[in-house]
C-alpha cells in the first residue's frame, strides 16, 4: 500500500510506553533505568563520541586531506556549443549573456560562475560577444 494524503489515517501508530505506572506495566518502579548510577538519574545525557575515558576514535585516527573554503566552482561552456545553439535560436544576437546561456540550457543557474573555453574547434571566427565571468586563453577573442 502506498502512502498518500487520503490514507494517512489508516496507518497504525504505537503509543509511547508509559513508565512508572506500577509493577504490572513492566516499566514500573525504576521505569526501565536499572538501579542507581548516573544513567538512572534525571538530567543525564551521554556525550557524543565518549568512550568511557578511552581516547575517542576521532582522536586516534590521523587527520587527512584539506578542504579549500575559498575554492570557486566554474561551469565550462564551449564556444562551439554556444555558436550552434545561438544559430538555432537567435541568429541576429550581438552579445550572449549568462541569462541567455541559461535560457538555452547550457548552464544550470544564472548565478553560477561561467568560463568560456575554446574546445576542439579552434577555427571559429567571432561574430558575436559572450559576456561571462572567465575565458580561456584562446576564447578571449569572444570577450
Amino acid at each position: 500500500m502506498t502512502i498518500t494524503l487520503n490514507n494517512l489515517a489508516k496507518i497504525k501508530r504505537n503509543d509511547a510506553k508509559r513508565v512508572g505506572r506500577g509493577i504490572g506495566s513492566g516499566k514500573g518502579k525504576t521505569s526501565g533505568r536499572g538501579v542507581k548510577g548516573q544513567k538512572a538519574r534525571t538530567g543525564h545525557h551521554s556525550v557524543k563520541g565518549f568512550e568511557g575515558g578511552q581516547t575517542p576514535v576521532h582522536m586516534r585516527l590521523p587527520k587527512r586531506g584539506f578542504v579549500n573554503v575559498l575554492r570557486e566552482e566554474y561551469e565550462a561552456v564551449t564556444i562551439s556549443d554556444v555558436i550552434s545553439l545561438v544559430a538555432k535560436h537567435d541568429s541576429g544576437v550581438t552579445t550572449v549573456t549568462k541569462e541567455k546561456l541559461f535560457d538555452l540550457g547550457l548552464i544550470k543557474s544564472k548565478d553560477s560562475k561561467v568560463k568560456l573555453i575554446m574546445g576542439k574547434d579552434t577555427s571559429v571566427n567571432p561574430s558575436f560577444k559572450v559576456a561571462v565571468d572567465s575565458y580561456s586563453e584562446k576564447a578571449k577573442a569572444f570577450s
